[in-house]
């Protein structure tokens, strides 16, 4: 499990009436909040849009070092909302971490290597969770949760329980599947199953027959 990149931020304080919302979003700044468990007062700024959405462009969980006059804040971002129309952002929601308070997000789920069922018998992977919801301390959390799905065979999954943990507390069931393998598209798993078993069968058949030829041979 990587650790999360850290991403330095800039922030410069704000207004907070509408008209110097839309001042700010037609000159690509995006009006923002900071809040935290141990942040007395909101504190409302704004930030440059190409750097939020360079933060927003990879899933991967990044901690971002906030700059406002002069001071930094070691924060998550919690909330993003975006036009309906022209899909750009137009609010963000900073969280400030602090080491002895726990915090709740979402970690992408990454998949790697090729799995077994789908090179050797034409299965077909697929992942029905690609994020986990965890509860965790700052010093805890992770970029990305990684699975390997190389020895997977058709018919097996891989769930939430199967992941390391240590440190952290899902929020989401222990029993969730996060990928399994499918058969390959018109045969059912208990038809993949047989052929596996007559295929074992055969195969212990056989070592008999050459056992009995080598007595024979004796």
């Amino acid at each position: 499990m990587a650790k999360p990149e850290y991403v330095k931020l800039e922030g410069t304080p704000r207004e907070t009436s509408r008209q110097a919302n839309r001042e700010l979003r037609a000159s690509k700044r995006v009006p923002a909040v900071l809040y935290g468990p141990e942040v007395k007062e909101n504190i409302h700024f704004s930030v440059d849009e190409l750097a939020l959405e360079r933060i927003l462009s990879r899933a991967q969980t990044k901690v971002q070092e906030l700059t406002i006059d002069g001071k930094v804040y070691k924060t998550l971002l919690k909330r993003t909302e975006f036009d309906p129309v022209t899909d750009r952002p137009i609010h963000a929601d900073f969280y400030v971490m602090s080491n002895n308070h726990k915090v709740t997000l979402r970690v992408p789920i990454g998949i790697r290597g090729a799995a077994r069922g789908v090179v050797e018998g034409g299965g077909r992977l697929f992942q029905p969770m690609k994020f986990l919801r965890i509860r965790v301390l700052p010093e805890n959390i992770v970029a990305e949760f990684e699975v390997d799905v190389t020895p997977l065979k058709i018919g097996h999954s891989f769930h939430v329980s199967d992941l390391e943990l240590d440190g952290i507390v899902p929020l989401d069931s222990l029993n969730r599947t996060i990928v399994t393998i499918r058969p390959p598209k018109g045969q059912l798993l208990k038809d993949v199953i047989d052929d596996e078993d007559d295929d074992a069968a055969d195969a212990v058949e056989g070592g008999d027959d050459a056992s009995e030829e080598a007595s024979t041979e004796e």
